[in-house]
């Protein structure tokens, strides 16, 4: 098909004004599009890949289900239903978790969590990440005032004697903003033009993600277990015919994966097994199993004058407690609040003033998190006996004191302090 034909190419005049532009249609990038869109501004959307034109597997099937899944808060889900798409991702097979166990290989320290401890129906969802990017383009590729531009790669940025963004694009497309947004992932093309500043480490693991099918009900739990050589999680998926399926994000030490992933299918689904103490009975079967490492980062600054970046292109974090989404969409939410708010006062969206309203309001809790997951996956590796005897007495300590289980559970959820 000429890419000319393709629903969402908009042909763009050049050089033509936006009032934002957003760089990454990704989940942070789709969403601030939207969030932003219906109050009068000129939104450009830029995507350097070609956007998904299949329709979603139907089939509740091991290999039907997308390897790459979030485990989205009630905080999220709340913002997601803000921007409308909440329904067609809710079509889709997302499965609702209850319960989180999370224990300790090197002993008996285990934690239960409940959602009934926090009169809640569930602790959150995990969705599929393709069904959430999905449900976003389908309402931005019908939204008036957002210009999609796709596949188009950013090829260089610079302010103009006005303080605009002017922004260059393969194929000779050059775009002007008031404000552009990083929302283009982890190795931001945006962030690295612009000069920004990272703090940044690499955690010598990588994670192996598939899905499993496994031999009893996982009961709509999110099962955690902390082991030397990183944690291993099972996230919960939707039953089909008699077949139980989990999603797994297993964290371990660089040289261990390579001969983990050159395993036959019955070998590896053995070690898997082992891994989580067969709690959901024998591993029967996997997907195709991909690897990808994990690196701490975090950008010393969100903003310059016409400038932001949100989610993965200012912070990335371990996928220990799935926090990576809900964060980006937490930026994208008070990004949009501040910037619609100076508006509405006469202002432009791409003022320093305003943009460090944005980091004051998020970068501080981004920081605490990561400094969170940090500091248990670091405490978790540790395995001299007074450390592990301390962890595993902690643990069950805190599982006995319901008004502090109650605070770490709602602070998990993104629903209090």
């Amino acid at each position: 098909m000429p890419q000319a034909s393709l629903p969402w190419v908009k042909p763009v005049a050049e050089p033509q004004a936006f009032d934002v532009a957003v760089i990454g249609a990704g989940i942070a990038g789709s969403a601030l599009a939207l969030a932003l869109s219906g109050h009068g501004l000129r939104i450009a959307l830029v995507e350097a890949r070609p956007l998904p034109q299949s329709e979603l597997p139907s089939a509740i099937e091991l290999s039907a289900f997308d390897p790459r899944v979030s485990a989205l808060t009630p905080r999220s889900r709340k913002a997601l239903e803000q921007l409308g798409v909440w329904p067609a991702i809710a079509d889709y097979r997302p499965c609702a978790y209850h319960h989180m166990t999370v224990w300790d290989a090197e002993g008996t320290g285990a934690i239960d969590f409940d959602a009934s401890e926090v009169d809640a129906s569930e602790l959150g969802h995990i969705v599929e990440n393709r069904s959430v990017i999905q449900a976003l383009l389908q309402q931005v590729l019908t939204a008036p005032d957002i210009t999609v531009l796709c596949p188009a790669s950013l090829v260089a940025a610079e302010r103009d004697e006005q303080g605009s963004m002017v922004i260059n694009l393969e194929g000779g497309t050059t775009l002007r903003a008031d404000l552009m947004v990083a929302a283009d992932g982890a190795l931001s093309p945006v962030r690295e033009l612009l000069g920004f500043a990272t703090r940044e480490w690499d955690y010598g693991h990588r994670a192996i993600v598939t899905t499993v099918a496994v031999e009893q009900s996982h009961q709509y739990t999110a099962w955690q277990r902390f082991l030397p050589s990183g944690p291993l999680a099972f996230l919960p998926l939707p039953d089909g015919d008699d077949q139980h399926f989990c999603s797994i994000v297993w964290s371990l030490r660089e040289d261990l994966v390579d001969d983990l992933l050159a395993l036959e299918e019955q070998d590896f689904c053995a070690e898997l097994g082992a891994a989580i103490e067969h709690r959901l009975g024998a591993v029967l079967a996997c997907g195709e199993r991909y690897a990808f490492p994990l690196r701490q980062r975090h950008a010393v600054e969100y903003v310059q004058a016409g400038v932001a970046l949100v989610g993965d292109a200012a912070h990335t974090i371990h996928p220990l407690a799935g926090q990576g989404i809900n964060l980006g969409l937490l930026d994208v939410m008070v990004l949009a609040e501040e910037v619609l708010a100076a508006c509405e006062a006469g202002g432009s969206p791409g003022t320093i003033e305003t943009l460090r309203r944005y980091q004051r309001r998020r970068k501080g809790d981004n920081l605490l998190m990561m400094a969170a997951m940090d500091g248990f996956k670091r405490l978790f590796e540790q395995q001299s006996p007074p450390i592990r005897w301390l962890r595993n007495a902690g643990m069950r300590q805190v599982g006995r004191l319901l008004p502090v289980k109650r605070q770490i559970i709602r602070r998990a959820m993104g629903i209090g302090d």
